[in-house]
């Protein structure tokens, strides 16, 4: 049960879709749906999704990303991904996975790591080379190249927790919010009980947008990841 703003990060509280494994074959069952063409006649909401799979690879054309095959189809799949998993968790008594940089940490590192190990398999050489700015004057050359090696480290780290923060921070100013709200029914006036209310529903149009926003970032720093790839 809930008993104060952080127990709805709680999995074991056993509210409805508490379960990562539930949410996961969720989320996939519902991209395989809507991605699906073997509609005999395309529903309605096809071009909604249509929508967000075109910002995405768009996205993509403009980056280096495009000469890596499959990859257009692994980060929209992500984006998708992510946008399911972050809307379902303003759902009431819907667990929120993206809060828990355990789930937002195993999507980041593996994209992460897979961009490493293919550019050390592709080309040594240039990933070592990247590791120096040109023109560095060479008395900076080693401090440059911990520096860079240090920014490249943290990259996943620095993706997951961003996700995290957000949706963790939006969730318990909604939860703050609602529990006034609940408090004022009953001690405060009616023009207090108005102005709440009015909050509650703009913040929670306002966490619908930061769900996609920062699905959308979480995508378009692996797509920027990728420019670094030695193709």
């Amino acid at each position: 049960m809930l008993v104060d703003i952080f127990s709805s990060f709680d999995d074991n509280n056993q509210v409805f879709m508490s379960l990562y494994g539930l949410m996961w074959i969720f989320s996939l069952t519902t991209i395989m749906l809507f991605s699906s063409s073997y509609w005999v006649a395309a529903p309605q909401w096809v071009s909604l999704i249509m929508t967000f799979k075109d910002t995405v690879s768009s996205q993509i054309f403009r980056s280096f990303g495009l000469n890596l095959n499959g990859f257009i189809n692994i980060v929209t799949g992500l984006f998708l991904f992510l946008i399911i998993m972050n809307l379902s968790g303003l759902i009431p008594y819907v667990f929120s996975p993206t809060s828990h940089l355990a789930v937002s940490l195993s999507l980041g590192l593996p994209l992460w790591l897979s961009l490493i190990i293919s550019a050390i398999f592709f080309n040594p050489t240039s990933v070592v080379a990247g590791l120096l700015p040109m023109g560095a004057p060479a008395a900076l050359n080693p401090f440059l190249v911990i520096i860079e090696t240090v920014s490249i480290l943290v990259r996943p780290i620095t993706l997951s927790v961003r996700l995290t923060a957000n949706m963790s921070a939006g969730h318990i100013v909604l939860t703050l919010v609602s529990n006034y709200l609940t408090a004022s029914l009953f001690l405060s006036s009616i023009f207090s009980v108005i102005f709440l209310i009015g909050i509650q529903v703009f913040y929670t149009i306002f966490e619908f947008g930061i769900a996609m926003i920062q699905a959308y970032i979480f995508c378009l720093l692996i797509t920027l990841y990728s420019d670094e790839h030695p193709h």
